[in-house]
């Protein structure tokens, strides 16, 4: 019995790299398994991404806000064709995902995508790191640029809190897609919704604009069109401090320059998450 893969699974129109993005000027192309090496530990600062994985754009996000475009240079892998050098030479010590972490997904896409968490993770000091989380934290802290980290002890201590909901958050609107009842989706929102509240001084989740922020973007950015288009399930509805705290989010330049496609995004992400 033939294998099928992951590139013949996933639509065409949903494989071109950057056609994947609403802003596609001078990005560069994906690197998939035909594609050479970069020279690696160079003294070059690469963000290895990829256009359709929201944990990379969260580090794409900082990378941009800070100013770093010409500090990080970008190297988008094709994670449907991904090149062999990426795991062997720059990332080794990749987490492998184990399938029954992936109960979302439909059977044939669980076999047919690859399982090791590949992107984002940022080549820099001759050293590979990885993990989004670990990621926006480093490039803070490491390069210059405005702070995404708050000083204030009370907003550190919430950041903290927020950033570990994040995945719970993701996987309660994940594991709802298929069923009938709205009432995790909504206590998910509803937790972001009051998130929102505690702080005064901005429109954000520390009042200002911060790594937390950046660490919900991408999946808000995603779950907005597919419930609309799944569930006919406006989140926003009932929700002002999340639809203003997605308005300001539009603002925010470093954002828009790695928004997706929301219809590619739509079709992506049924084919992940909705197929049988």
């Amino acid at each position: 019995m033939a294998v099928t893969s992951a590139k013949e699974v996933l639509p065409p129109v949903l494989l071109s790299g950057s056609d994947f993005l609403v802003h596609r000027s001078a990005l560069p192309p994906a690197l998939d398994s035909t594609s050479d090496p970069p020279p690696l530990f160079d003294g070059t600062t690469r963000l290895y991404t990829s256009y359709i994985c929201p944990y990379a754009q969260r580090v794409w996000i900082a990378r941009n806000y800070k100013g770093l475009q010409e500090k990080i240079k970008l190297v988008p892998i094709d994670l449907m064709n991904r090149p062999a050098w990426y795991k062997e030479k720059v990332y080794p010590e990749n987490k492998v995902v184990k399938k029954t972490e992936l109960p979302w997904l439909g059977k044939e896409n669980r076999e047919s995508i690859p399982i090791e968490k590949m992107v984002p993770s940022l080549e820099h000091n001759n050293e590979v790191r990885g993990e989004s989380l670990d990621l926006i934290k480093y490039i803070d802290s490491h390069f210059e640029g405005p702070a995404l980290y708050p000083d204030d002890p009370n907003k550190r201590q919430f950041a903290e809190e927020l950033l570990s909901y994040t995945e719970t958050f993701n996987k309660a609107v994940i594991f709802s897609l298929k069923g009938d009842s709205l009432e995790e989706i909504s206590a998910a929102f509803d937790y972001l919704e009051t998130a929102l509240s505690k702080f005064n001084d901005g429109p954000f989740f520390l009042g200002q604009f911060s790594l937390v922020d950046i660490a919900y973007a991408p999946f808000v950015e995603q779950f907005h069109p597919l419930l609309l288009d799944v569930k006919k399930c406006d989140f926003t509805s009932g929700r002002p401090r999340l639809a203003s705290w997605i308005e300001e989010m539009d603002r925010i330049e470093a954002y828009k320059q790695t928004k997706r496609d929301p219809e590619k995004l739509v079709a992506l992400l049924k084919w992940r998450f909705m197929a049988n």
